[in-house]
């Protein structure tokens, strides 16, 4: 079994909470009153663009919220989605541990202005040595180009690098270009499988 030298992590639902998913849309649908299905509907129509950085937080606002008068202000939704986010500090802790030893990045779907200030509020820039970020590189998880990008950008094998998601369509595309993968459930439970693989601080 080949020696893993770098670790490539998901950031929402593994190291923070998750940024803009299905929950957090919940909560905002319900304190700022929206109607769901459209505004389910014109998320699920804006979200790629969004997440590749080809669509800015104030014109995914625009399209996605703010095409009818509201009677509260941009700001205050953006702030209400920069509050959803929260650490999880087991998660956090233990990839901090490993830094020491390995290459480590994310490979992570998320629009700029929430990544940026996930990146810069939680400190994962003393974490992580890139971000193979979808709004910085244009490509989502699980397109295998995602992979292969980071895969490149470290110059490691694939058999030398470990993705860690806790989604399996994500997992699926790591395997696909031959990277080992650790679906994750619980902090304990990713902290076993990745000492299988041998991956220790």
């Amino acid at each position: 079994m080949s020696t893993i030298r770098a670790l490539f992590w998901d950031v929402g639902g593994v190291l923070l909470t998750n940024a803009w998913d299905h929950e957090e849309r919940d909560q905002a649908v319900e304190r700022f009153l929206l109607g769901k299905p459209e505004f389910e509907e014109r998320h699920k129509e804006l979200v790629p663009l969004f997440e590749e950085g080809k669509l800015t937080l104030d014109e995914y606002l625009e399209r996605a919220v703010f095409y009818e008068p509201r009677t509260f202000s941009k700001e205050d939704f953006k702030q209400f989605m920069f509050s959803r986010s929260r650490p999880k500090p087991q998660t956090l802790e233990l990839a901090r541990a490993l830094g020491a030893k390995y290459v480590m990045g994310t490979i992570n779907n998320e629009s700029r202005e929430l990544n940026q200030y996930r990146i810069e509020n939680y400190g994962l820039t003393d974490i992580f040595d890139l971000f193979v970020s979808s709004c910085f590189v244009g490509l989502r998880k699980p397109n295998e180009r995602i992979y292969r990008l980071a895969l490149d950008l470290t110059q490691h094998t694939p058999d030398e690098c470990c993705f860690i998601d806790d989604r399996p369509e994500n997992i699926e595309g790591a395997t696909k270009v031959g990277m080992k993968a650790v679906l994750m459930k619980d902090p304990q439970q990713l902290r076993r499988d990745l000492e299988s693989l041998g991956v220790e601080p």
